[in-house]
């Protein structure tokens, strides 16, 4: 059964005007995401990958409902989320069950909040958990991300590139969301590091039956990682389907392309 659903999902931006011109009906725009549809089934990881500029990430935050769609449905288990503007997003009583983990872990932290505190405030406001009760969460998320209690009362400054990717997955995981949404969660990170994390994710997925979604332009992580490939291109789906079909058999040029790359990187090592 599908968790996530989307459908002719469509973000446009305005482009620039000439000098002397003034905006109107007939301004070009940038067509970021282009009829975008995607399904991701409970409990499996689907991977969004693509070329910087391809729609990848913004589509992601339309689905995580940081921005509104020109056009399209977002339904998370038949809920169509779009119904509710990004600005009121925060509020909405689906919220908790739709979580995002930033591409930069450190610099989403507040810089002033401990990891503690980082973890704890999602819980506090969409939670309302609060004393023993909130402390008990706290340390049963930081334990699910393999995130040391011992590293609780640090700073973000701190905390290295790998900690503060654990606090992000914790303060995203604590409310134990039904989709998970991870934004190029890997791609500062070392590949010792890296694997550590993915593991983990994929340890989450299987335990907790959260669903993943999983943007990147690291193949080589998404095969890892997820059941499900959709390739972006110009803000369109241009090919989508198993990891395997997808990988092994591409069909569209453009994914055929992206394997090639992938393969010839696989040589040189």
């Amino acid at each position: 059964m599908a968790l996530l659903e989307v459908q002719s999902l469509v973000k446009t931006y305005p482009l620039p005007v000439a000098p002397g011109q003034r905006a109107g009906r007939d301004t070009a725009v940038l067509r970021a995401v282009d009829g975008v549809s995607l399904r991701l089934e409970a409990g499996q990881a689907l991977g969004l990958v693509g070329e910087s500029g391809s729609g990848k990430s913004t589509t992601a935050a339309l689905v995580a409902r940081l921005a509104d769609p020109d056009s399209g449905q977002i339904r998370l288990d038949g809920e169509d989320l779009v119904r509710v503007p990004a600005r009121r997003a925060a509020r909405a009583p689906w919220r908790a069950q739709v979580q995002l983990v930033f591409q930069d872990a450190a610099g989403s932290l507040n810089p002033r909040h401990t990891a503690q505190e980082a973890i704890a405030q999602p819980l506090q406001h969409l939670a309302g958990l609060s004393g023993q009760a909130l402390q008990r969460r706290v340390l049963e998320a930081a334990a699910l991300a393999q995130l040391p209690e011992a590293l609780l009362q640090r700073l973000p400054h701190q905390l290295s590139g790998g900690q503060a990717a654990r606090v992000g997955l914790a303060r995203a995981i604590g409310l134990r969301p039904r989709l998970l949404i991870l934004d190029e969660p890997t791609s500062a990170l070392d590949v010792s590091v890296q694997m550590g994390l993915l593991q983990r994710l994929d340890s989450l997925r299987r335990e907790l039956g959260v669903s993943l979604l999983f943007v990147s332009h690291d193949l080589e992580v998404v095969r890892l990682l997820c059941q499900q490939v959709a390739v972006m291109r110009r803000g369109r789906i241009v090919e989508n389907g198993t990891t395997e079909q997808v990988m092994e058999s591409p069909r569209h040029p453009y994914t055929a392309q992206l394997m090639a790359a992938l393969g010839e990187l696989d040589g040189a090592d």
